[in-house]
């Protein structure tokens, strides 16, 4: 809705007073605070904020925000693939796994459900008061929300993955590729996933990086998140004199845990099997200030966004995917990609616990 103002909030940081927007991402070594959305298909929204100061995190607040939420139906998700689909296509992968095409693909499916005309103060549902939902119901190292409906972006992230962050010439990469209820429920195949991608996420950095500076701090290290744990590995480099932000992403764009190795054989695959568009889902979401040389951007995932579509009728989508290998089952990638979900789409939905309460 146009009538709702732009807005950021990211970082323990929120921004308002909307100043430029821009799909160039060499705007982002310029000056001023920027919310960045980068869609898995490589549109690219910039957008520049004037008045950005703390965020109070004022639980009060938050609920009161959240009260605003009116979600969907459980019962109403959709998806865009369904469980025999996505199994045909865990084989295929396999298939070509199997004849040397490819390593490892990630095979997503996106959900969505209409959003009710529920009490939203006249102004149509508000994205920021679902960011703040998920900041009750599943907190997320790298929380965020950004809000521009003019440019029709709306999206609210609880991801825990970190795509890219930058301190002057640092920038790092923590790459997830295995996801178990528990610690001691991972599979051989997942350190596997992990692995491959860590050297993908090395060379991708290397292509922008100085040589010999890319390094891996941590690999495989196990990172406990809402209702599952996460493989979680460490890739860090100094960018050479002369790249910033449009060299770092094309370089590393889109990220290696949601595509494959090698990326360019999966990224072939992904569009061959894959039945619609990822949007947010699986692409670059986060901030970056320029006059302090520094940002971080998430991975797209445990993230939604509202779709307006042409005809009023706003639809919330969310996006869920695994990591395919040799060793994969396709009856047990389907089961890791609705573990992924349940907890998301039960918060959007107002019927998780959250703090002791329940969210409605």
């Amino acid at each position: 809705m146009r009538d709702l103002a732009p807005m950021a909030r990211f970082g323990g940081l929120v921004a308002s007073d909307l100043r430029d927007v821009t799909a160039d991402p060499a705007a982002l070594d310029s000056a001023g605070f920027w919310a960045v959305a980068v869609d898995f298909e490589g549109r690219t929204v910039c957008a520049r904020f004037g008045d950005v100061r703390p965020d109070p995190h004022d639980p009060a607040a938050t609920g009161a925000r959240a009260a605003r939420w009116h979600g969907p139906d459980r019962t109403a998700w959709t998806s865009s693939m369904d469980r025999q689909a996505y199994e045909d296509g865990v084989r295929t992968i396999r298939e070509r796994i199997a004849a040397g095409d490819v390593y490892q693909v990630n095979l997503c499916r996106v959900l969505g459900a209409p959003l009710p005309a529920g009490p939203h103060q006249g102004r149509g549902p508000d994205i920021d008061a679902l960011g703040a939902v998920l900041a009750l119901g599943n907190p997320a190292p790298y929380a965020g929300t950004i809000r521009l409906p003019g440019h029709g972006v709306e999206i609210a992230t609880a991801s825990p993955e970190l795509f890219l962050s930058r301190d002057g010439r640092t920038v790092e990469s923590r790459p997830i590729k295995g996801t178990a209820r528990t610690a001691d429920s991972f599979l051989p195949k997942d350190d596997a996933e992990n692995i491959m991608i860590v050297d993908l996420v090395r060379n991708d950095l290397g292509r922008v990086c100085t040589s010999g500076s890319v390094t891996v701090p941590a690999l495989c290290a196990v990172e406990p998140h809402p209702g599952l744990v996460h493989l979680v590995s460490t890739v860090r480099g100094e960018l050479r004199t002369g790249a910033g932000w449009p060299e770092l992403l094309a370089a590393t764009f889109p990220p290696g845990s949601v595509t494959g190795a090698p990326k360019s054989s999966a990224l072939r695959i992904i569009g061959e099997l894959e039945t619609a568009p990822r949007g947010p889902y699986c692409g670059g979401i986060g901030w970056v200030d320029a006059d302090r040389g520094t940002g971080a951007l998430a991975v797209g995932i445990r993230t939604f966004w509202i779709d307006r579509g042409t005809a009023g009728h706003p639809e919330l989508r969310f996006g869920t995917g695994a990591g395919i290998t040799w060793g994969s089952d396709p009856a047990g990638e389907w089961a890791e990609t609705e573990l992924k979900a349940e907890r998301l789409l039960a918060v959007a939905s107002e019927v998780h616990e959250a703090r002791g309460r329940t969210l409605r």
